[in-house]
């Protein structure tokens, strides 16, 4: 049922009508009323796609023509063609460039000069702009943002591009564009966009089904509704169609297309009738979803309310249009929108679009916020205003965001990012609105979950408030934005909404603090892996956010001491909460006391979350680097700090990593080791384990370094290792594994100690810039291997915009190595960088530190230096952490370091390591630099407060009167089982002497500073060279000791098994002698020439043909009757020599491959990976094979990566895909009678013309040398025969697509088709032969075939001659040829014209002789290169030397080998009666005639070899070519996944339901589909938003493949995910094309399915 539109005869237009009416919106609202319901009465949508379609359009025809024309004729007052062109004429356009982008289209972010990663451009602005030249980032957008062109706050620098640079005029006039349009058009306007605005904002937050707002209700009343359908985002694809299927009884197709559509525009009606029929509809698909989750929405509306509903949607659009035109316009329509209603606060059309948003549809929402960014965004006077609803609306539209289950992308809430990141407004909105404060409260109100003492608790979240949590986490992104760029200047209100805001977020992380204790399991494990990732996901969600408020504080002071004050009173309140009831304890060691509590990591709880004490510590540190501290120490409340109170939760989370590295916590499970992963991974480190780290060095810096040390050894619970009375004799312990974690637990705290010395590379800790920060970073990663650019990227921490600050520095640490046609580009550290290298390098993982450490130990070791790794030269501090340093020369460090070398120089049993002996050596190494340094930069000796040389030269204190360190380190020097760390023994020794004599020098003479390398260091030195020399001596002659021990056992041996010997090198010297025979002919051989064919053909000399099979290593001669030997094989077919992909594939019983056509556009090809079997020993391995397979199906069903069913299998050596066998052939003198039979029957079909309808044009080159191979009198044993039976099947079934049949005719003559599609596909791509054993079939024997195959292959050269001749196009080229035409040219030219004479002008009249010659040379070469191919595998003749090497005498060699003439048309010539009845016959054949008329596509030889398509050079080119690519089916839709085939260059819509199509019987995606009709099964696609090469073979393989375009760092970006600039590398795009020429992306992919079973899970067939 569709309406007629039939328009009732009015006297007046509408337009005149409305412009003399007083109430206009009731005359609208009356035409309205009379014509929606008519024109878009959408009436049942069953019809096929393409009568959808034809409705569609005369929809929108009628909708212009009778309801937008009628308001644009009344707007402008004229004709609105002229009427809008004359507006867009005098509109000064702004200078913002708001394109919105589509989904997919790419975007660009200057990385230099972006305000933020959101500022984006389109292409056309990217390209006429500054940042081009500029380090940039290319995505692809997601849809709905737009262009950041023109406008100022989003750029530091280059705001504009060429097209939207302001006009002078343009910068100065500010006046308002509604004063540049007409005062009657703006009153018009104003009445005119209210009315159509609150039409369109009524209808689409209507929710009365059955009736219209009052004045829309139709004269008449029809009784006919809708069953609406609601897209959600709980339900899937497959639930929704089955469902569709049951309700409306509609087939799958159509149940696809309903689907397809409720997701792309959120609703679709699914059925048209009554009441009852629709409401019967809506029950069943409510029964049916609602089992599971809630059921889907669907609704029974009347259809009137529907037809105004879609003309609602319609007129917004216009109203988007319409505004284009002028700024003056688009000014009104943002007045009316936002202009108050009389209900007050929320009234204006906008609020009431906004606060229902989430009860609209999906394709409702895309349009009303396209409109508001067309309009609101792009003026800037009404986005400020926008913006401050939006704010004050905020937390309830959040709310109805997180009760919605639609993608943010869809949300209003996601108008965020136009707003929030604009620094004005975000400040403004923040003094004005308190939008911080609001942001935090909102998200914390939505996280109600809470333990006792008010902390998160995330472990017994349901699916629901799970799914909450994640959209939640928005509100994070939100904050993000508003703090992203931080304020240069502050106003005093800034100031205090911003602490108002830090008081929320505080509260935040109060609740955040201590979340998820764990407490160590003893006895029995856990029995419920307990919840930890919510945590961490708030964590990194936070991470950057906790950065940006430390920025935020950086710039101003007042606010960072108020962060300070309230930071720490908010630490205060978390630590009052801590139990109380720990007992005070005091420890005593190395002649110091200390009170402390009794706490134990491994009995109590202990937290890694520990934010608030976090932020504390980067606060700290800002006032070291701001020099706060300094300046207004008395404004600061450093008396409050109670330093052994700030250390003791870090410290706690510090030794929970230690004891979790000593095994103490194994019981706890995975999600403790998952957490200390997360806890040191780069995602969150900054804000969690480098300030813990920073904390401790705070809390050391302001108490006793002994003190410290104490406490340290008590949280460790190693305390009473080190202050029994005699430590340095170690106790003794019984339980080994208690020696063990006690071992690592020193380890981990001497490295602990080495951290929070040596850790200065912050700024605010040490002096240096944030610069330094980052090289360190990067060396200490080169210095483990070469890495990557994305490696370096991944191992750095981003900060809120994305970067690392790794551009600004790598150059000058690193040297970059391009990558070749595989692997990626890599950098290596300069070795001048390598003395910066520190083995304890805090963000070293074990697996780091111990790669690294070999990597410079070999590199030293090269470079003929010592390996000991010394600790680099630390920068120096700054002021407020200046005591730290004092750490390394106190009584308790110094105690600890006698213990441990004590304990290694009596090393019997297992109490002590080697590592700790290391670290122990780096420490002591560490204090000597310290006083070095501060040596050198005192001016006397006095000055010096570090006396590190003076402590441990004093022998250790009763009782225990061991010697002193340097005593100990001394004696420990030459320890003959400290080999490893002798070098760093010495550099300690020797760095004492230098100070030493620093010392006397200082005290006797002013200062005079030594360099390290004078004096009493080059005497150690040569002592150390000539050690060395020593040792390399005697273990050189060690070698040669046991060298010739073994050789003596070696002669011993062969003399005791002499015969097995004896036998094996007789074998040897008789292979060397055959080989010697064999091998090529000496000289004089070589000047007869060599033939292959004919009666003068050089026979091959009888030679034993011996393989091993790769099965049974048994070796074998290859006989005529004895056992069969194959090689596995996969035969496929091929289009990819195809000059035609326009026709169709044969029909498998009507097709005759006897001639094959020359487009060649389908073969068969055969392939092998050349590995041997015996057929016994095969057929045993493929039954093998298919047992397996059947057990394995009865276990999980899935693909492998080979399909036993159709015969496939790998090679049980290289596991290449193979589906056949070729049976190896021996090279036998019996000829074969069939033979002649089947030459006859070749020559009567070259000889008629009548036989079959094939034009001769249609004629083949290599098609014709046919030969059965099963003959007669079978030469061949049964086991060969039925071998080749298996392979002639495997051809016919592969080849026709078709069941086994024997009996058929074709099968002979399959396998000499494959046969010769092979030759040519190598033919064409190597010009040397390749090593092609496949078929040897040796025919010699008797001269009859031998004149029967020479006289077959002048026929056929004379036949492809004349081909050639009637392809031919030459152009006329003036070349002067000084002689006279040569007997070649004559004879060529004479064929031609008897050409033209049978066509009778078809062809055109050539002069030039040489011309055509020159044709008819280089056509007909690649079918005598693939003829001697062909010959010398049928008869084994070994080609003469000149045919090996291109050069000019190729021609002839060839000419020889095949036993032509050298000049070819001598042929013609001599047998000239015999061949022209022949030739008139040929062309006298009515296909020829059409084909050359231009009736068919021509093929030119010599045939050009196909290539892949031409890619462009930039990527960013084809993502937008994707971007603009629609799909073909669903009318007009964008593609989400447009994918290229780079044979034919085809855009498909892939991997979506719209575009699958049926291919024998199944479903199918676009790409699948593709490659049957363009690459017979096989395809090679490019996934443009991806950047992914795909390949594909049949529906059930695939693989990805790395693409050709590369970064600037010799990357592929897989994904998009990096978004650096991509260029096509044509080296890896030639390796691609090379792949498919020569037929191996099936077993690409085979080898791909075969390494990563996750490939095989992936529906191939559905992409």
């Amino acid at each position: 049922m569709y309406c007629s539109l039939h328009v009732p005869h009015l006297p007046l237009p509408p337009s005149q009508r409305w412009l003399l009416a007083t109430d206009l919106q009731q005359e609208v609202y009356r035409h309205l009323a009379l014509y929606v319901p008519r024109i878009f009465c959408l009436g049942p949508s069953r019809g096929s796609s393409r009568e959808e379609q034809r409705e569609e359009q005369r929809e929108e025809l009628a909708c212009q023509l009778l309801l937008l024309a009628p308001l644009e004729w009344l707007l402008l007052g004229e004709d609105p063609a002229s009427g809008l062109a004359l507006l867009q004429e005098k509109n000064l356009p702004s200078p913002l460039c708001g394109h919105v982008f589509k989904v997919g289209e790419p975007t660009y972010s200057c990385r230099e000069c972006a305000a933020d990663p959101t500022c984006v451009l389109c292409m056309q602005c990217f390209l006429g702009s500054v940042h081009k030249e500029h380090r940039y980032r290319m995505t692809t957008s997601g849809g709905g943002g737009f262009c950041d062109c023109g406008d100022a706050e989003a750029w530091k620098k280059g705001p504009y591009c060429s097209k939207h640079t302001p006009t002078e005029s343009s910068m100065h006039s500010q006046e308002d564009p509604v004063a540049q349009l007409p005062a009657d058009m703006v009153a018009r306007s104003y009445s005119i966009f209210s009315i159509i605005l609150k039409y369109a904002v009524d209808m689409l937050t209507w929710e009365q089904e059955g009736q219209l707002p009052e004045g829309l209700a139709p004269p008449e009343k029809e009784d006919t509704f809708y069953c609406m359908l609601f897209n959600d985002e709980v339900h899937t694809y497959e639930q929704v169609i089955y469902t569709l299927q049951k309700a409306v009884n509609c087939s799958q197709k159509e149940a696809v297309s309903f689907a397809t559509t409720v997701d792309r525009d959120g609703r679709k009606s699914v059925r048209y009738g009554d009441f009852q029929f629709c409401e019967q509809a809506k029950s069943v698909i409510v029964r049916n979803t609602s089992r599971q989750s809630k059921p889907l929405r669907v609704q029974v509306m009347h259809s009137s309310v529907v037809a105004h509903q879609c003309f609602a949607l319609k007129a917004l659009c216009w109203l988007g249009q319409v505004i284009q035109y002028s700024d003056g316009l688009r000014r009104i329509l943002c007045q009316v929108g936002l202009q108050r209603g009389p209900e007050g606060e929320n009234s204006s059309l906008v609020d009431q679009l906004m606060l229902n948003d989430s009860k609209m549809w999906k394709g409702a929402r895309n349009i009303y916020h396209q409109l508001l960014m067309n309009s609101l965004l792009m003026d800037l006077k009404y986005k400020k205003i926008f913006a401050i609803q939006f704010a004050k609306n905020y937390e309830r539209l959040q709310c109805d965001y997180v009760r919605d289950d639609h993608d943010r992308e869809f949300s209003i809430t996601d108008l965020s990012v136009q707003i929030f990141t604009v620094p004005s407004l975000a400040r403004m909105l923040m003094v004005e609105e308190n939008l911080m404060t609001t942001i935090i409260r909102t998200f914390v109100d939505h996280l109600r979950h809470r333990d006792l003492q008010g902390r998160f608790q995330f472990d017994r979240y349901t699916a629901q408030q799970a799914f909450k949590f994640g959209r939640v986490q928005s509100l994070i992104g939100d904050l993000k934005y508003v703090l992203i760029s931080r304020p240069s200047e502050w106003s005093d209100q800034l100031r205090v909404k911003f602490l108002e805001g830090l008081d929320a977020f505080l509260e935040l992380l109060k609740c955040m603090q201590g979340m998820d204790p764990v407490v160590r399991q003893v006895g029995q494990h856990i029995e419920m892996e307990p919840e930890w990732e919510a945590a961490f996901t708030l964590q990194m969600k936070l991470t950057h956010i906790i950065s940006m408020i430390q920025e935020w504080c950086s710039t101003d002071e007042h606010v960072l001491i108020e962060a300070y004050r309230k930071c720490l009173s908010a630490l205060s309140h978390c630590h009052s909460s801590l139990p109380d009831g720990e007992q005070p304890i005091s420890l005593s060691l190395a002649g110091h006391h200390v009170e402390t509590f009794r706490y134990q990591v491994s009995q109590d709880k202990v937290s890694i979350h520990l934010p608030v004490c976090r932020l504390l510590a980067g606060l700290h540190v800002l006032l070291s680097r701001t020099e706060v501290a300094s300046r207004f120490p008395e404004q600061l409340p450093l008396g409050e700090l109670s330093p052994p109170l700030l250390i003791e939760l870090p410290l706690r989370c510090l030794v929970l990593c230690a004891q979790v590295h000593a095994g103490m916590w194994r019981r706890n499970g995975f999600s403790l080791i998952n957490q200390i992963y997360y806890y040191h991974n780069v995602k969150c480190r900054v804000e969690m384990f480098d300030k813990d780290i920073i904390m401790l060095q705070a809390g050391a810096s302001m108490m006793d370094p002994n003190h410290f040390l104490m406490i340290v050894l008590s949280r460790f619970e190693l305390f009473h290792i080190f202050s029994s009375a005699d430590c340095r004799k170690r106790y003794r312990e019984a339980n080994k594994d208690v020696v063990q974690q006690n071992n690592t637990l020193i380890e981990e705290m001497l490295h602990l100690i080495i951290m929070v010395v040596s850790e200065r590379y912050v700024s605010g800790v040490g002096q240096v810039e944030p610069f330094d920060e980052v090289r360190r970073e990067i060396i200490h990663q080169l210095s483990i291997r070469p890495m990557a650019h994305s490696e370096l990227v991944k191992a750095l921490p981003e900060n809120g915009n994305k970067e690392t600050g790794l551009e600004r520095v790598i150059d000058t640490v690193a040297s970059f190595k391009k990558p070749g046609v595989t692997g990626r580009g890599l950098y290596e550290l300069r070795p001048d960088w390598n003395k910066h290298f520190n083995l304890y390098f805090h963000h070293y993982s074990r697996a780091d530190q111990s790669k690294a450490e070999e990597a410079q130990r070999k590199l030293r070791r090269q470079n003929g230096e010592d390996t000991a790794l010394p600790p680099p030269l630390p920068p120096s501090l700054c002021p407020l952490f200046g005591s730290l340093v004092n750490l390394l020369q106190c009584d308790v460090l110094l105690a600890v370091e006698g213990a441990v070398l004590q304990w290694a120089v009596e090393p019997s049993g297992g109490c002590w390591t080697e590592s700790m002996l290391q670290r122990v050596l780096h420490l002591v190494g560490m204090a000597l630099l310290e006083e070095q340094q501060q040596l050198e930069n005192s001016s006397g000796a006095d000055d010096v407060t570090f006396n590190y040389i003076c402590k441990i030269t004093r022998p250790g204190e009763a009782p225990s009167t061991s010697g002193s360190v340097l005593a100990l380190l001394e004696s420990l020097q030459n320890a003959p089982h400290l080999e490893v760390h002798k070098d760093m023994i010495t550099w300690i020794l020797k760095m004492v002497a230098n100070i030493k004599t620093m010392r006397e020098r200082t005290t006797s003479t002013s200062t005079v500073t030594i360099s390290q390398g004078q004096g009493p260091e080059e005497t150690v030195r040569d002592k150390d060279k000539a050690e060395r020399k020593r040792k390399a001596e005697m273990a050189r002659l060690r070698r040669e000791k046991i060298m010739a021990q073994m050789s003596e056992m070696q002669k011993h041996f062969i003399n005791e098994n002499k015969e097995l010997f004896q036998q094996s090198l007789e074998e040897l010297e008789a292979s060397t002698s055959a080989a010697a025979e064999t091998s090529p002919p000496s000289l004089e051989d070589t000047c007869l020439s060599q033939v292959c064919v004919g009666p003068r053909r050089v026979c091959g000399a009888e030679r034993r043909q011996l393989v091993t099979c790769i099965l049974c290593q048994e070796e074998q001669e290859v006989r005529g009757q004895g056992k069969a030997m194959v090689l596995a094989a996969f035969v496929q077919r091929s289009t990819v020599l195809s000059k035609n992909r326009q026709r169709s594939l044969p029909e498998p019983e009507r097709h005759d491959p006897l001639l094959m056509h020359p487009d060649m556009s389908m073969g068969i090809h055969t392939a092998s990976c050349g590995h041997i079997m015996h057929a016994t020993c095969w057929q045993r391995y493929f039954e093998a094979v298919q047992l397996k397979e059947q057990r394995r199906q009865q276990r999980l069903r899935g693909h492998t990566s080979y399909d036993v069913e159709n015969g496939e299998f790998l090679c049980p050596l290289c596991e290449c895909l193979s589906n056949t066998v070729i049976p190896l052939l021996p090279h036998t003198h019996s000829p074969n009678p069939r033979y002649t039979h089947f030459t006859i029957a070749v020559h009567t079909h070259l000889n008629t013309d009548s036989h079959t309808p094939k034009s001769y044009v249609d004629l083949s080159e290599g098609r014709i040398m046919s030969d059965v191979p099963v003959s007669l009198s079978n030469p061949f044993s049964s086991s060969i025969n039925e071998m080749i039976t298996t392979f002639s099947m495997s051809t016919y079934k592969v080849g026709l697509k078709v069941n086994p049949n024997e009996q058929d005719q074709r099968v002979p003559v399959l396998i000499w088709s494959s046969c010769a599609y092979t030759i040519q596909s190598i033919g064409i791509h190597t010009h040397t032969p390749e090593k092609y054993s496949v078929y040897s079939l040796d025919q010699s024997g008797r001269s009859g075939v031998d004149s029967a195959h020479l006289h077959l292959l002048y026929l056929v050269t004379v036949a492809h001659l004349v081909q050639i001749l009637l392809t031919s196009t030459t152009e006329e080229v003036c070349m002067d040829q000084d002689s006279g035409a040569s007997e070649e040219e004559e004879l060529t030219c004479k064929l031609y014209n008897t050409l033209r004479k049978h066509l009778g002008g078809v062809l055109p009249e050539v002069s030039s002789g040489w011309q055509l010659f020159h044709c008819v040379k280089v056509g007909i070469l690649p079918f005598l290169r693939a003829a001697a191919l062909f010959f010398h595998y049928l008869n084994s003749t070994v080609p003469p030397a000149d045919l090996l090497v291109a050069g000019p005498g190729q021609w002839e060699a060839l000419c020889s080998y095949l036993s032509l003439p050298s000049s070819l048309l001598q042929i013609y010539q001599s047998h000239h009666t015999l061949l022209e009845p022949l030739i008139h016959r040929w062309c006298c054949h009515p296909g020829v005639r059409q084909t050359l008329q231009g009736g068919g596509v021509i093929v030119r030889f010599p045939r050009v070899s196909n290539r892949l398509i031409e890619l462009p050079e930039d990527y960013s080119v084809l993502i937008n070519q994707a971007s603009s690519f629609t799909c073909p089916r669903s009318g007009g839709d964008k593609s989400r996944a447009p994918t290229l085939c780079l044979v034919c260059g085809s855009m498909l819509c892939s991997q979506s339901y719209c575009c699958q199509t049926e291919v024998d019987g199944e479903d199918v995606g676009a790409c699948t589909a593709h490659t049957f009709t363009c690459g017979a099964g096989l395809g090679l696609f490019l996934r443009v938003r991806e950047s992914q090469v795909l390949f594909v073979a049949g529906k059930t393989k695939g693989c990805f493949y790395p693409p050709p375009y590369l970064d600037d760092y010799g990357e592929t970006d897989q994904g998009l995910k990096r978004g650096n600039p991509l260029h096509l590398c044509l080296e890896r795009y030639r390796k691609i094309e090379r792949l498919w020429r020569q037929h191996g992306v099936a077993e690409v992919i085979g080898h791909a399915q075969e390494a990563n079973q996750t490939l095989v899970a992936i529906d191939w067939q559905h992409l």
